[in-house]
């Protein structure tokens, strides 16, 4: 597993995959022991032009705990050289002499594959723009896929909120397209459907799919309900009856089902679904280190 820039999910091969996860186990017992020394060598850079929690602070943490260094901005859309002018191109170039991996959240979609054409050393996608792609965030829910429901091919998925616009489902969707027998149910309003590119995709890879406007009508049929914020458009009078998760719509989940987010959320699900034992979304997050620091792991030895 040789790993240089990470820019999209489509990259991962299954068996570049299935190592990547037993790496991320391997680093829950790292973790467990208060972390290494092993990568004090290292510094990562974060740089952000879109504001993060999450990401940014996961990121953080899995390089702290392999004992490298962080340099950061999350406010890199307000840097001096950047009201001055300075091109992404220029800034990356700069930032790549300051560090051995640029981390980076770009509002435009491609941004990151732009910082890679020049880079000097790898580059990390962490999320390019409304409709690109967040592939280090897929992994993380791949993986979380894998840890619970024990399987991968198989699997029948509900992705459910604005398809259109989220980085995290379509890196997912592509992901799980990899896979066999995968089943995606992709539940939206028809105008925040899931965009042609992906449709396209997985028509070419045969992949099993179809499109739902409610939760309720297919619930009792997935494996994995993956929920979304909707981010209606103001006077679209769409409401989100049929795109929340409630107490009374887990009653129809699946006893072996689980509920992921890939956070913050809005109003798509209800704090009383928290206590519930399928509500993965916060283990979800954990596991975000994990993967995170396998991927870092992957670069930095040129696996």
């Amino acid at each position: 597993m040789k790993l240089h820039h990470i820019i999209e999910s489509q990259q991962f091969t299954v068996p570049v995959l299935m190592e990547l996860f037993n790496l991320a186990d391997s680093m829950e017992r790292i973790v467990a022991r208060g972390g290494t020394r092993d990568y004090s060598n290292k510094i990562m850079a974060l740089l952000f032009y879109e504001h993060s929690t999450r990401t940014r602070f996961s990121f953080e943490s899995a390089m702290m705990r392999l004992g490298g260094k962080v340099i950061a901005t999350e406010s890199a859309a307000e840097f001096s050289s950047f009201t001055h002018g300075e091109s992404l191109e220029d800034t990356v170039r700069v930032v790549g002499d300051y560090s051995d991996v640029i981390v980076m959240r770009h509002y435009e979609v491609g941004g990151a594959a732009r910082a890679a054409a020049i880079s000097a050393v790898p580059v990390i996608n962490a999320g390019d723009g409304k409709g690109g792609q967040h592939p280090t965030q897929a992994l993380l829910d791949l993986y979380t896929i894998h840890r619970e429901i024990k399987t991968i091919d198989g699997v029948k998925v509900a992705l459910v909120g604005n398809l259109a616009e989220g980085r995290t489902v379509r890196s997912l969707a592509y992901l799980l397209g990899k896979f066999e027998r995968v089943k995606l149910y992709f539940v939206a309003p028809k105008p925040l459907q899931m965009q042609e590119d992906i449709i396209h995709y997985l028509n070419n890879h045969k992949v099993w799919f179809t499109q739902e406007e409610n939760l309720r009508e297919i619930i009792n049929e997935v494996d994995v309900v993956y929920m979304t914020r909707l981010e209606a458009t103001e006077g679209e009078g769409m409401r989100p009856s049929g795109f929340f998760m409630d107490e009374s719509l887990m009653k129809l989940l699946p006893k072996k089902a689980i509920v992921m987010h890939p956070l913050p959320r809005a109003n798509e699900i209800s704090p009383g679904v928290d206590a519930d034992h399928r509500a993965v979304y916060f283990r979800q997050t954990r596991n975000g280190i994990l993967v995170r620091m396998a991927l870092l792991v992957s670069i930095f030895d040129g696996r």
